[in-house]
């Protein structure tokens, strides 16, 4: 709960967002929990207290931007370790700091969370960097924080979440923006992110600058139409302009209704673009990866995109935010809506069931993971700041 002391003395920050899990020691689970706290002065919502005054007890190397005057980003990661046998906490710490808004982001093969910034802004009165990237946190057990460094070979821009495909090492990631792009990042070397590589977005073949949203009447995709799909290079993706999305489209690529959840399962990655669709209630979209992905013979047997699910009906889909795929196969969706906010499921097949309710507060659901033995569903409350 927010406000709660953890084991290393630090508070539990605000706005509990997504979230993954790992294998922990002795059957235990570890479980990374993004923050999405927004840029502020004060630290009231941060894991230091009124004033930052438990900021002492970490150096100011410990954070990715400690700000100006002693005013830190006050975002980043908590890391839960959870006995699922006696479904209690063992003990939570403080494991990425200094950063701002971090909203979703995904897990890596190698026992890793990518933990994503949804902001673009730059140095100020308040903060002394640039911020917009991603960041990458070990899944441990111990306590520490995660060494702090912006993984800037993936851009910079309002980031959302990732998947990385476990069979090529591809990096998928969503932009949270009403005209964004899905990039997709081919590291250098596999599991060595700060080692760069190439930031592509997703193209239509023989469709050029697709517009995947079907806004104002101007249906361009139906449901259960697999698209062949190409990948373009992007230039300048430190993106001091806040451009990228829209060089990107110029250029070809398609574009999207405010990508959000993402998550590999079932071979496929699966995204969400919040306001898609006619009635802007939600689009859940699938890309298979190709068997050649990020290869040369990619162009002759290339990946495919296919709209999965479009709502038409609040009762359907309301605003489909965080995903995950169960242990099962289904994905299961948090909504972000003003209100009536539920969790529901999607068979592979598409049809979509009711799984619960949020009955707390009027507050956006968050984070659906399920433990590495399936045996436990874990959610955040975000407003509420209950996970």
């Amino acid at each position: 709960t927010f406000g709660d002391t953890m084991d290393d003395g630090f508070m539990v920050p605000h706005r509990p967002d997504g979230m993954a899990t790992f294998p922990g020691p002795n059957g235990q689970t570890i479980l990374i929990r993004n923050h999405e706290v927004n840029p502020a002065k004060g630290g009231a919502e941060s894991a230091f207290g009124e004033d930052f005054g438990l900021t002492r007890k970490l150096n100011p190397s410990d954070f990715y931007d400690y700000g100006q005057d002693n005013n830190p980003g006050q975002g980043g990661t908590t890391t839960v370790v959870y006995d699922t046998d006696k479904q209690e906490v063992v003990r939570q710490y403080l494991s990425l700091t200094g950063t701002i808004r971090n909203c979703a982001g995904g897990p890596t093969p190698w026992n890793s969370w990518l933990s994503c910034e949804e902001i673009v802004t730059k140095p100020d009165d308040v903060y002394a960097k640039h911020h917009g990237y991603v960041f990458e946190v070990p899944a441990r057990a111990q306590m520490g924080v995660a060494r702090p460094n912006p993984i800037k070979g993936m851009g910079r821009f309002n980031h959302e979440a990732v998947a990385v495909d476990p069979n090529s090492n591809v990096i998928y990631l969503t932009e949270d923006e009403h005209d964004g792009l899905l990039y997709r990042f081919i590291p250098n070397t596999p599991g060595q992110l700060l080692n760069g590589g190439r930031l592509q977005a997703l193209a239509i073949k023989d469709k050029a600058s697709l517009d995947t949203r079907n806004w104002d009447g101007k249906r361009t995709v139906s449901e259960g139409e697999p698209m062949d799909v190409a990948w373009i290079d992007l230039e300048n993706i430190d993106n001091p302009n806040d451009d990228l999305r829209l060089r990107g489209y110029e250029e070809g690529a398609a574009r999207f209704a405010r990508g959000e959840g993402m998550w590999y399962g079932n071979d496929a990655v699966y995204f969400a673009c919040t306001n898609g669709g006619p009635e802007k209630l939600g689009q859940l979209w699938k890309y298979t990866p190709s068997t050649d992905e990020a290869t040369s013979a990619e162009a002759t047997n290339p990946g495919t995109l296919e709209l999965f699910v479009e709502s038409m009906d609040s009762t359907i889909i309301e605003n489909a935010d965080n995903i995950t795929v169960a242990p099962w196969g289904d994905l299961i969706v948090c909504e972000d809506t003003s209100e009536n906010q539920d969790l529901k499921g999607v068979t592979p097949d598409g049809k979509v069931y009711n799984l619960g309710r949020n009955a707390k507060s009027n507050s956006e659901l968050a984070g659906a993971t399920f433990s590495p033995d399936g045996s436990t569903l874990f959610m955040n409350i975000q407003h509420s700041g209950l996970t």
